[in-house]
């Protein structure tokens, strides 16, 4: 029975690393499931205070790296507001309009869009702002797992 919960374990874990590249699967509560799962499978025990205190500002880290990371790739290429909203619009949105590569070209056109229709920049101006926007995306895809690497880590040191 063990080794049926491990899987379930992993399976969990699994499913939050999907989230990297699928948004619209919150990766942060599949990491805490795993968790809970451990505590109800076998113990709470070694998921003491300091865990769950560590695992909380990695959890932290995980919201702040999206936010900066797409906020930063838009900004630092000329981008406004506009272009991160048009960019967290098409990165939830492309995977739905065009599966597999919809998680690349949504926040690209999105940036692109909102810079045009909002701003009204010229079409090079925006087409660099989305190619900020995309470098953000696959800077954060990057940043947040390796916390999750470092969170899933940090929990079978505790628990092994």
């Amino acid at each position: 029975m063990e080794v049926l919960y491990w899987i379930i374990i992993t399976v969990v874990f699994v499913i939050a690393f999907i989230g990297l590249v699928y948004p619209i699967i919150p990766s942060a509560i599949f990491m805490l499931g795993g968790f809970l799962l451990y505590g109800l499978f076998f113990t709470f025990s070694p998921l003491n205070w300091l865990f769950w205190s560590i695992e909380v500002l990695f959890i932290i880290l995980l919201f702040s790296a999206d936010y900066v990371s797409n906020l930063i790739g838009v900004k630092k290429f000329g981008g406004s507001k506009a272009g991160v909203w048009g960019s967290t619009i098409g990165l939830i949105a492309g995977p739905f309009i065009i599966p597999v590569v919809g998680i690349l070209i949504g926040p690209f056109l999105g940036a692109v869009l909102g810079e045009l229709l909002v701003n009204r920049k010229p079409i090079k101006s925006a087409i660099k702002i989305g190619i900020g926007s995309l470098l953000g995306f696959i800077s954060s895809v990057i940043t947040k797992g390796f916390i999750q690497i470092l969170m899933v880590g940090y929990f079978l040191f505790v628990v092994l």
